[in-house]
């Protein structure tokens, strides 16, 4: 690995972290089922505002036409480890799915209502993860 794209180069001191906006048509509703239910913590950024941190992330840029979308279209799934035992307690919770797993090369998803603010998905990766905890030999 070149010392450009090399842990710890100049490359993370620039790019600290990301920030991640979800459009909703009730922003309440689903700020407060992302922290209440799935358990995100937050901080009130002012007159109730919630900015709710996220677990560490990955992100991987694919060709073509993603889905069926054209290209410049991005998806958010929220990562797991065990994509059986994750929709058993999220369905515990009260949480909504709109589709069963599907088993892909790749890894499992799954997609779950967000109240007020549509569709994401989630995600048990079987592929090699910058992530410590998701790192596997492929």
């Amino acid at each position: 690995m070149s010392a450009a794209h090399g842990a710890g180069t100049s490359i993370r001191r620039v790019i600290a972290g990301t920030h991640t906006i979800i459009f909703a048509e009730d922003a309440e509703r689903a700020r407060l089922f992302l922290r209440d239910v799935l358990g995100l913590e937050g901080v009130d950024a002012g007159d109730g505002w919630l900015i709710l941190a996220l677990p560490p992330g990955e992100v991987a840029v694919h060709p073509g036409s993603g889905w069926g979308r054209g290209p410049g279209h991005h998806a958010l799934f929220f990562m797991c480890h065990d994509i059986e035992q994750t929709v058993q307690e999220l369905e515990g919770r009260g949480v909504e799915f709109v589709s069963s797993i599907e088993d892909e090369d790749w890894g499992r998803i799954a997609e779950f209502r967000i109240p007020g603010a549509g569709e994401i998905g989630l995600y048990e990766p079987r592929h090699p993860s910058p992530l410590p905890g998701f790192a596997h030999d492929g």
